[in-house]
């Protein structure tokens, strides 16, 4: 299976020269280290930041400098500031062209649940409710299996929703699904991870379309 950083590499290839790109807290702040060369990609954070630069080194760090999940970033040149209500208008605008998200559970129709689990504390929903609806286009990028075992990759989620038949393709450790009509097609599979793998750690029907 891949590494966490392979499957930021991976995910990384998804993305094209000149896109507006929002990335979730967690395994997707990882993605900006593996865009190829030549692609030059625009960091948007939803809590006001377009043109998002790589996490400072222990010199640079400057605490009133943040994205959406509270960590310390550095800008670009020609990076720029404005207020909440703008960075969602350009959500909902249909201005950011992909968002990558991590996933709590995926359905074989496309619903996302990844933004709390009953019981536990959550700090709020953030916005993914709006990026799953606003961005032209949504991958998931996760790790396959849940580390207390059960599923991810689910017949239908559990989990309370973010968003229905909003999902495009999702990328995980073992393997990358797209969501079609006809339900979840396995597309590839990771270095050294069978089909079979795969469907050992799906809660879901695949059609196998193996490039």
């Amino acid at each position: 299976m891949r590494t966490r950083d392979e499957l930021a590499a991976r995910v990384a290839q998804e993305l094209s020269d000149g896109q507006y790109v929002n990335l979730g807290i967690g395994l997707p702040t990882l993605v900006p280290n593996f865009v190829p060369a030549g692609v030059h990609v625009v960091l948007h954070s939803e809590n006001g930041v377009l043109g998002v630069g790589p996490y400072p080194g222990e010199d640079a760090v400057d605490a009133d400098l943040i994205n959406a999940g509270k960590e310390t970033v550095t800008v670009l040149a020609g990076s720029s500031y404005f207020d909440s209500a703008t960075s969602f208008a350009m959500i909902r605008g249909g201005h950011v062209d992909v968002a990558v998200l991590g996933a709590m559970q995926v359905s074989q129709t496309g619903d996302l649940a990844n933004w709390m689990i009953p019981g536990k504390v959550v700090k709020g929903m953030g916005g993914a409710m709006d990026l799953v609806h606003g961005a032209k286009r949504v991958l998931v990028m996760m790790e396959h299996s849940p580390r207390g075992g059960g599923f991810k990759v689910v017949r239908e989620c559990t989990l309370p929703i973010t968003g229905l038949a909003c999902v495009q393709r999702i990328i995980t450790d073992l393997a990358v699904l797209d969501v079609e009509p006809e339900g979840l097609v396995l597309r590839e599979t990771a270095p050294g991870v069978s089909v079979d793998d795969v469907r050992a750690a799906t809660d879901a029907d695949l059609t196998v379309a193996l490039a």
